[in-house]
């Protein structure tokens, strides 16, 4: 085999190795994600349990750098407390040697009916859960070909004079072997896959142990350096996770590496085949350091919490809090980040309503200004959830994530258009009512306020709604329409009264007071509109609005008007 041809192929099933984690990782976050993330957030509070559900859940997904994301973002939006996540790192690693052990045994035959299992179930399947688990045997077909791929590749290796030089060089130097490993790891973005690469070389015998081990050394520090590249705009309660992930293990591999030649010697003596030496190191190494290291991670929490401070944010920040860019392909997590900026929005839509009752009762010239500097805020916060929303979408979803994806579009649209209403119509009526230095009756000041509190009301009803999807709650909103619409008919009645009779505060503010009601009416449609999507998919929508008559066929055919 020449140079260009070996190269092509190493290259090539590195490549494949890479593609066949990323499909296992990812079949399993479509088809187990949410309840993954239900278990991690809600059923881990001991040590113990803490240590287990790391060690499962990178078994799963076959990546302690996936799970390292994903107790970030947790970390970060504070649904899990630092100790507890570095507890699960440690059962994380120990997590990677599971998918190591597997394929250091001989059953790299299996590819074939993994591969074939895979794309016929993927094929026949229409259910996107059974589409996710034929992804994962597909994935696993795919790692076990190209360990056969780079086990024909190694074999030209061993007897390369070249090659024989180059390893001679590192034999004696296990200190650069363990930085070239660590390095390739973070390029590659996978220990798994790395710890693999260095079992293939040593089954093919290309490379002493002693250098396997301390490349197998380097492949857990890279795994752990490759999460906080991923981590560098976000907040320190995120990057504390990988930090403190990365110290522990360092702590653990660098004095280790002084002993990779002892440690050749013990575990030939375990086992002489050297595939299963160079995995049965890794688990050991990974063992030992999570035995040495949990009952000192309160110790590493106060570490990184001292060199990761939290960094003072202004009680007015108008960045977007939960838009975390790395759980973007897992459209469940993506979408549960959206959905609570989304709230976050809301509560700034919500402070510009309150403000702007205080705005016509008070005739506040400056708190017109903030509330239209609050616009801006939302719209800032619009743009970012529909960006963001936007690149989740670019990840497969199953159709109940896509109703949601689209869901949470509709309803970050419509609280921008409360804000737009807020901004350009009620700030602009409330000026001319400044600068006129005209007066509410105090009836009509009072029927604003009244609606203006239900508005309020549904505005929170809405957002319940929009959380929960709630289809008792959902019905209760729509109710609220109509309740609505005859508010308005009884304000504008009664305004109407006070018109006939003379009133000069109520024809001075006429049509400000009829367009405040009149918005405000808009503002409760955008609102109520989240009802929609929830009762359609219960059933619970008509076809039509329009009553249904009888004889409405016929009525209509001999051109008489229809009764409704």
């Amino acid at each position: 085999m020449f140079g260009t041809e070996l190269f092509a192929s190493i290259l090539g099933s590195v490549a494949l190795l890479l593609w066949g984690v990323r499909m296992v990782r990812t079949g399993m976050t479509r088809a187990f994600g949410t309840a993954l993330r239900h278990i991690l957030t809600t059923h881990v509070r001991t040590k113990g349990a803490a240590f287990l559900a790391g060690l499962g859940v990178t078994g799963l997904l076959q990546s302690s750098t996936a799970t390292a994301l994903l107790l970030a973002s947790f970390a970060a939006r504070g649904l899990i407390i630092l100790p507890i996540a570095l507890i699960m790192m440690l059962g994380a690693n120990v997590g990677t040697t599971l998918a190591a052990q597997i394929f250091s045994f001989d059953i790299i035959w299996l590819w074939t009916l993994a591969v074939g299992i895979g794309v016929f179930t993927f094929m026949a399947a229409e259910g996107d859960k059974v589409r996710a688990v034929a992804r994962i045997s597909i994935g696993l077909g795919l790692m076990l070909l190209s360990l056969y791929h780079l086990r024909v590749a190694a074999q030209p290796l061993r007897d390369s004079p070249v090659f024989a030089s180059v390893l001679t060089g590192l034999a004696g130097d296990p200190i650069f072997g363990f930085i070239l490993a660590t390095a390739a790891t973070w390029l590659m973005h996978s220990s798994l896959t790395m710890v693999l690469l260095v079992m293939a070389l040593a089954a093919g015998h290309v490379i002493p142990m002693p250098l396997a081990f301390a490349l197998v050394l380097g492949a857990n520090v890279g795994g752990a350096v490759a999460p906080m590249t991923g981590l560098t705009s976000s907040p320190p309660a995120a990057k504390r996770v990988a930090v403190g992930n990365l110290i522990m293990r360092a702590a653990i591999a660098i004095p280790m590496i002084l002993l990779v030649k002892p440690a050749a010697d013990l575990f030939a003596m375990v086992e002489a085949d050297q595939a299963r030496m160079v995995v049965n190191f890794h688990t050991a190494f990974n063992i030992a350091g999570a035995l040495i290291l949990l009952p000192l991670t309160g110790l590493f929490s106060k570490l990184t919490t001292y060199l990761l401070p939290d960094i003072p944010e202004a009680a007015d920040s108008t960045k977007p809090r939960h838009l975390d860019p790395h759980v973007l392909d897992t459209p469940s997590e993506a979408l549960a980040c959206a959905l609570r900026e989304t709230l976050h929005m809301g509560d700034r839509v919500a402070d510009m309503l309150r403000q702007a009752l205080v705005v016509f009762e008070k005739s506040d010239a400056k708190l017109v200004k903030e509330v239209e500097k609050s616009d801006n805020v939302v719209d800032e916060l619009h743009e970012a959830i529909k960006l963001y929303l936007v690149k989740a979408s670019k990840a497969e979803m199953t159709d109940e994530e896509s109703r949601r994806h689209a869901e949470i579009l509709t309803f970050t649209t419509n609280l921008e258009h409360v804000g737009d209403i807020i901004d350009k119509n009620l700030m602009e009526l409330a000026a001319k009512k400044i600068k006129n230095q005209y007066v509410f009756s105090a009836e009509g000041l009072n029927d604003i306020r009244h609606i203006h509190g239900q508005v309020m009301d549904n505005m929170r009803l809405a957002f319940n709604v929009f959380a929960t999807r709630d289809v008792t709650l959902a019905r209760r909103l729509l109710a609220e329409k109509s309740a609505m619409r005859s508010a308005e008919l009884g304000a504008a009645d009664s305004h109407f009264a006070r018109l006939r009779e003379g009133r000069p505060e109520s024809i001075e503010t006429s049509s400000i007071h009829l367009d405040v009601v009149r918005d405000l009416k808009r503002i409760n449609g955008h609102l109520t509109s989240v009802a929609y999507p929830i009762l359609e998919v219960a059933g619970e929508l008509r076809d039509s609005r329009l009553r249904e008559h009888k004889n409405a066929g016929a009525d209509l055919a001999s051109g008489k008007p229809v009764t409704p």
